[in-house]
């Protein structure tokens, strides 16, 4: 009997802790973003008993807020939406940087990582930009499938190309030059948006090194399913990989993409996804309202979400209103599903082409989510530390693009989203499904010139 009754005790003791842990996840509050006026906000906050987390600089009448631990989200939602007071409120939605194509494994890479001992293998150094830049990096076959050096003879790049991402390394040689002030919105700090500060200090001090020997295929270091890092021996044989978040480097690789295009166009580093490649919407709309501020040009989105946000949505059109042209990644699913912010109105989706102008397995079209494509797989670029990287994915297809309104702009001053699409369109068709075709920067220009 006492068994019985210890049993049940148990029992309900275990259902009891159950229950509890349910309470408690049900009542972790949401997080939402208001849309406000400044002279209703403190009105609406009491109103409704919301904290106030954050807010987008400038007069953009918009707020990161938390509800009450003990409201109903939904109920919640609907009855701040209906206030007069409130333009809208709407949760907060995650978003990730799509750098591991799920289709794509280190083995089997195309072409495979076996094979990048041959693009690794010139040694020379060579003068880009008044800066030395990696043989490799200027004269690898992706710059010459998008005719990259028949567009140099036409322009080399004007303005300033925003690139929301996990930051960059201030301090690499190749970009030191290029860069513009930026904002860091992860740890809300003006300046550089340097990615170092995500890593600790035994790993900084391997990858942070001012001599670099760029030798062969015996000192590539796999970093994720996407990268092969070119270190110096030094650095190779001491790097533990596993200490790198899985994110790291990606914005210096995007940016390192953008300069190869434009060499001459300023770069501007906007830090809205940790080195774990994760973000969510508010700071994402806050780089692109700050963006468009601060006299970007042009804003590459290496990112994406699973579905779209009506602030998302309004900050992109505001982009597009302002003659800031902006660029997405399709994404790397290998389906015709849409990703956001690619598939929105005013963005040029990039999907990814490999070197015989195919579709890339892992990458993501559709004529609702593609507007050109561009070389995405073993891509040579800038890698923090004074290294350079092999990546693969429509995360390094999508800078491509974004550099080319950079050459437009010295060419047309007057440039926007539908001129340069007008332009971009010129490009070496392909299937329907990869909308205009793959970029050809030569065609481009040369079309502008003629018109």
């Amino acid at each position: 009997m006492r068994q019985n009754v210890r049993r049940h005790f148990q029992v309900a003791l275990i259902l009891a802790i159950f229950l509890f842990a349910l309470q408690l996840q049900a009542a972790t509050p949401d997080i939402c973003i208001l849309r406000t006026s400044a002279a209703s906000l403190q009105g609406v906050l009491d109103k409704y008993n919301l904290q106030l987390l954050g807010s987008v600089d400038g007069t953009h009448g918009l707020y990161l807020v938390q509800e009450p631990a003990t409201a109903d989200p939904g109920t919640m939602d609907a009855i701040v939406k209906a206030d007069p007071a409130v333009q809208n409120f709407e949760e907060l939605i995650p978003a990730v940087i799509p750098e591991n194509p799920a289709t794509l494994q280190a083995g089997s890479m195309t072409p495979s990582t076996s094979s990048l001992s041959t693009l690794a293998s010139s040694q020379a150094f060579v003068s880009y930009a008044g800066d030395s830049v990696w043989n490799s990096y200027l004269n690898q076959p992706a710059a010459s499938i998008i005719n990259l050096s028949g567009a140099h003879q036409y322009a080399t790049g004007k303005g300033i190309v925003a690139v929301i991402d996990t930051g960059i390394d201030p301090n690499h040689p190749v970009l030191k030059r290029w860069i513009t002030p930026g904002y860091d919105f992860v740890n809300n700090v003006l300046g550089s948006a340097s990615e170092w500060v995500d890593l600790n200090q035994s790993t900084v001090a391997f990858l942070d090194q001012s001599t670099v020997a760029f030798l062969d295929g015996s000192n590539q270091a796999i970093l994720n399913q996407s990268t092969v890092a070119f270190l110096d021996q030094s650095t190779v044989a001491f790097l533990d990989t596993n200490n790198l978040p899985v994110a790291f480097g990606h914005g210096t690789m995007v940016a390192g993409i953008i300069h190869l295009v434009a060499p001459t166009a300023k770069i501007m580093p906007l830090k809205a996804f940790r080195a774990d490649g994760t973000s969510n919407s508010f700071d994402i709309i806050r780089a692109i309202y700050y963006a468009v501020d601060n006299g970007a040009d042009v804003i590459n989105m290496s990112f994406s979400m699973a579905s779209p946000s009506a602030e998302l949505v309004r900050a992109i059109n505001y982009a597009a209103d302002h003659g800031v042209i902006c660029v997405a990644s399709a994404g790397n699913a290998g389906s015709d599903n849409l990703s956001f912010p690619a598939a929105l109105r005013n963005v040029i989706g990039v999907a990814s082409t490999a070197w015989n102008d195919a579709r890339s397995t892992f990458s993501n079209y559709g004529s609702s989510l593609v507007a050109l494509a561009a070389p995405g797989e073993a891509i040579i670029t800038t890698f923090p530390g004074n290294h350079y990287a092999a990546v693969w994915g429509t995360s390094f297809s999508a800078p491509f693009v974004s550099g080319a309104p950079a050459l437009i702009q010295q060419i047309y001053s007057n440039t926007n989203y539908n001129n340069s699409m007008n332009t971009l369109s010129h490009a070496k068709q392909l299937t329907s499904d990869l909308g205009f075709g793959r970029l050809d920067l030569y065609m481009a220009l040369n079309y502008l010139l003629k018109d």
